[in-house]
C-alpha cells in the first residue's frame, strides 16, 4: 500500500489513516526491507506482523537513543513491556519519551513514538493468541537488550556465547514470535510447531549476524563492537586494536569463521522455510527474501574482507530483484530451494574449522547442525524447546 512519504512528517494526519495504511506508512519510514517483505504475507497475518515489527522498532529506538542513560533505557524498556502487555498508559509513555529523543534518531522514529498509542491500540485489537506472542517477544527483547547496552562494548563481546545471547534478545525471540503467529494462522503449519520454534531462533541469529558483520565499521564509529573476542583470539587478533585502517590477515580469518557460522544459521533458516506448506507462497516469500538477501550480503563481505564501510557490502536493487525472481521461480519446490541455496552460498562455509567452547549453556532450541558449529544460548531459567533429533 503506497502512501506519500511526507505524511510521516505529520503525526496527526498519519493517525487519520486506516490501520493498514497507517502501519504501511510507518514501515516504509523505519525499514524499507520490511516494508517490502511484510506485504507478501496473507491478509490475516499482515496486521499482526506489521504491528509486531513496529513494537520491536520502538524497543530499538529506546536502545539506540544516545541521549538516554543506561538507567533511563532500562526504565523505558520496563515501562514499555507493561504498555504492550496491558494496553494501558500508552499516551503518558509516549509523552514522556518523545521529547527525550535526539536529532540522531531518524525522523520516522520520532513520528513512531508520537503515534505509539495508535500502534498499541492496533496491538490490542488483535486476537488474544497474537497479543500474547507479541507481548512475550517485546518482554524478552526489552528485558534483555539493556543488559548489553549497560556494558562497555568498545572492545567487543567476550565470547561467541555472548554474541548468541545478544542475537537471541534482538532477533531470535522475534523468530519465535513469527513462528507462533504462523502456527496460529494455520493448523497445517502448527503440525511442525516444535521444529519451527527451534529453527526460528537460528533463523533470527543468521539474519542478525549478517547485519552485525555488515555494520562492523558503522558500529565502531559510535564506539560499539559486537564481535566475539574468543573467535579472534583463536586466530591471533585482539579486537582492542580494531580500526577501519586494520589490515590484518588474522582479523580477516576471524571474519571468515563468523561468516561460516552465520551461513550455518542461514542453512537452518532454509530448513525452517521448507517446513512451511508449499502453497503458502506469501509466507515462504517473506522468509526466502530475507534469507536470500542475507546470503548475498555475506557473499559480498566474503569477497571484500577489507571493507571499511557498510555501503561497500550492501546489496543493490538488482540483487534484491534477482532474489525476488529466483525465489518466486523456485519457492514451491524444496529440492530447487536446496539447490539454489547451495549455489548462492558457495564459499561461505569454512571447511575444516568448527567452534568449540569449554563452557556452553544451552538455550531454546539448540543442538542445531551448523556447518561451522555454534551453540545458541538463552537467558537463565528458560527451558529448552522440545525438538526432534533429526533437525
Amino acid at each position: 500500500m503506497s502512501v506519500p512519504s511526507s505524511i510521516l512528517d505529520d503525526p496527526k494526519l498519519l493517525n487519520q489513516l486506516p490501520d493498514k495504511a497507517f502501519q504501511a506508512a510507518l514501515l516504509e519510514g523505519v525499514s524499507r526491507t520490511f516494508a517490502l517483505t511484510i506485504p507478501q504475507l496473507p491478509e490475516k497475518l499482515y496486521d499482526a506482523v506489521a504491528n509486531a515489527y513496529l513494537l520491536c522498532r520502538i524497543v530499538d529506538t529506546i536502545e539506540d537513543e544516545v541521549s538516554l542513560s543506561a538507567r533511563q533505557k532500562q526504565h523505558f524498556c520496563s515501562e514499555f513491556i507493561e504498555v504492550v502487555r496491558t494496553g494501558d498508559n500508552a499516551e503518558p509513555f509516549a509523552v514522556e519519551l518523545a521529547p527525550l529523543l535526539s536529532e540522531q534518531t531518524i525522523p520516522a522514529e520520532h513520528t513512531l513514538i508520537h503515534v505509539l498509542p495508535r500502534v498499541i491500540q492496533i496491538t490490542h485489537a488483535l486476537e488474544p493468541a497474537q497479543i500474547e506472542a507479541l507481548a512475550a517477544c517485546v518482554e524478552t527483547m526489552a528485558a534483555g537488550m539493556p543488559v548489553f547496552q549497560a556494558q562497555n562494548l568498545h572492545n567487543g563481546l567476550a565470547t561467541l556465547a555472548d554474541l548468541d545471547k545478544y542475537c537471541y534478545y534482538v532477533a531470535g525471540c522475534v523468530g519465535e514470535m513469527l513462528a507462533k503467529l504462523f502456527c496460529h494462522y494455520s493448523p497445517e503449519i502448527a503440525q511442525h510447531r516444535e521444529q519451527l520454534l527451534v529453527l526460528s531462533v537460528s533463523f533470527g541469529q543468521g539474519l542478525q549476524m549478517t547485519n552485525i558483520l555488515k555494520d562492523i565499521w558503522d558500529d565502531a564509529g559510535r564506539g560499539v563492537c559486537w564481535l566475539p573476542q574468543d573467535i579472534f583470539t583463536e586466530t591471533g587478533f585482539d579486537l582492542k586494536t580494531l580500526s577501519p585502517e586494520t589490515n590484518d590477515a588474522h582479523f580477516r580469518e576471524g571474519l571468515e569463521h563468523l561468516i561460516g557460522i552465520a551461513h550455518g544459521h542461514l542453512s537452518n533458516a532454509l530448513k525452517y522455510t521448507q517446513l512451511l506448506p508449499a502453497h503458502e507462497t506469501g509466507i515462504r516469500n517473506f522468509c526466502l527474501w530475507a534469507l536470500g538477501m542475507a546470503v548475498l550480503t555475506l557473499k559480498k563481505i566474503k569477497r571484500n574482507l577489507n571493507f571499511t564501510h557498510s555501503n561497500q557490502v550492501k546489496i543493490n536493487r538488482s540483487n534484491v530483484k534477482a532474489t525476488i525472481l529466483a525465489t518466486r521461480l523456485t519457492g514451491r519446490s524444496n529440492a530447487l530451494l536446496s539447490l539454489l541455496f547451495k549455489l548462492a552460498s558457495k564459499g561461505l562455509a569454512t571447511p575444516g574449522w568448527s567452534y568449540s567452547s569449554s563452557s556452553q549453556t544451552q538455550f531454546p532450541g539448540t543442538a542445531l547442525p551448523l556447518e561451522a558449529t555454534s551453540t545458541l544460548y538463552a537467558p537463565e531459567g528458560m527451558q529448552p524447546s522440545k525438538a526432534n533429533s533429526d533437525i
